[in-house]
């Protein structure tokens, strides 16, 4: 089988798996509302989806090799307590209350602390961003202590933290601009991760204080492999990274936006209108785009799809998903003939699946048109899938 990316549909928020090759997994993010679990609500049941990919260990454990928080917002972490192992392994639980299920066990977390130090200064953390930042703690404190750490005791720590904070663990430390291709402790030949931000603590308290407005969160680029082709597919995800922090990340990036290009991009903050503009979609008479934001945003490549992962989106106000984003992504895909979907909308919105792309030498591939509603111009991918640049 080949390598997939999918993304469940989670009404206004990110759940995504990347499953490999190899039957490695990498979960980024999760939204797991109670109505999902009713038998008589509409909505899909994602976390029976989700197990229904995942593997099982050899105690019959259902399990991710990695999960990635972007950012610490209730949206992207729900459901964590009630349905994600916490703590040591040697007490996980093999006979859950009846009508619940086996918790799954995250091998490795992938965690960052400016996240979380950004977030708790301008908002105050949910439940599970709380749960997912003390095991994140635990981990740390195991490592330190023994330096190494079991299957269900790893950590990879995303970015540096301020004033040293973070100088002793290099051993599980991933800088800024890092590239890194071992998941679970373990070298992987089918994947490769980019550490795109969060961007670095910064001097200029303005600055630093207008990153965490604007929604600090992990920005990976994740290069699969396929047929031999190193990079099949560039898939960049940003969480709810505002408008702020895209365009810093084009000021950093401009001479070099090989770094950021790719075939598949997940819409930061659900097809937000604030991440590509300062002004407001519903208020302002005539909002316009910050160029350097969607220049950033822009780097597509060939046949590149574009992603939000939202309820569906309408000619409204609504923000988010925005219509007015919508179409500010539609016109970078305009060039490269690559295709737009919303995962609240596919196949349809009465009833919404998880869109899952195949990777291929070719790039991701997504379901066959009978069974998908797409929006966006035609794509004739080209066979050497060149970039190209906008900005």
């Amino acid at each position: 089988m080949p390598s997939t990316i999918t993304f469940f549909p989670v009404d206004n928020g990110d759940m995504t798996l990347i499953k490999l090759k190899n039957k490695t997994t990498i979960l980024i993010d999760i939204n797991l509302r109670e109505a999902a679990e009713d038998e008589q609500d509409p909505t899909c049941n994602v976390i029976q989806e989700l197990k229904n990919r995942l593997e099982k260990d050899e105690e019959g454990r259902p399990y991710v090799d990695a999960f990635l928080l972007s950012h610490p917002d209730q949206d992207h972490c729900r459901g964590l307590t009630k349905h994600f192992h916490l703590g040591p392994l040697d007490d996980y639980d093999f006979e859950p209350p009846e009508g619940e299920e086996l918790e799954i066990v995250i091998r490795e977390m992938w965690s960052s602390p400016m996240i979380f130090r950004r977030a708790s200064k301008n908002n105050p953390l949910c439940d599970d961003a709380k749960a997912f930042n003390t095991e994140a703690g635990r981990r740390v404190k195991l490592f330190k202590k023994n330096g190494s750490a079991s299957e269900g005791d790893r950590i990879i720590i995303v970015g540096e933290d301020e004033n040293g904070k973070t100088d002793d663990l290099k051993a599980i430390l991933v800088k800024i601009d890092e590239v890194f291709n071992k998941v679970n402790s373990k070298r992987n030949d089918h994947i490769s991760m980019r550490v795109l931000g969060p961007l670095p603590i910064q001097d200029d308290p303005e600055e630093e204080d207008q990153l965490g407005k604007n929604r600090s969160s992990v920005i990976m680029r994740f290069s699969l492999k396929a047929d031999g082709l190193e990079d099949a597919c560039l898939f960049l995800t940003g969480g709810d990274a505002g408008v702020y922090v895209w365009e810093k990340l084009w000021e950093k990036h401009e001479s070099t936006p090989a770094s950021i290009e790719f075939d598949l991009l997940q819409t930061p903050h659900h097809c937000s209108w604030h991440s590509l503009s300062y002004d407001s979609w519903s208020d302002d008479e005539n909002p316009q785009v910050s160029q350097e934001a969607k220049s950033a945003l822009s780097q597509v490549r060939d046949g590149a799809f574009i992603v939000s992962s939202s309820k569906p989106i309408k000619d409204d106000e609504n923000d988010p998903p925005c219509w007015g984003a919508k179409k500010e992504y539609l016109s970078i895909l305009e060039s490269v003939e690559g295709k737009f979907f919303c995962s609240g909308e596919h196949p349809n919105e009465e009833a919404p699946e998880p869109l899952t792309f195949k990777v291929s030498k070719d790039g991701p591939q997504p379901p066959s048109k009978k069974s998908v509603s797409i929006m966006g111009p035609a794509v004739n991918r080209s066979s050497t899938r060149e970039p190209r640049y906008h900005g």
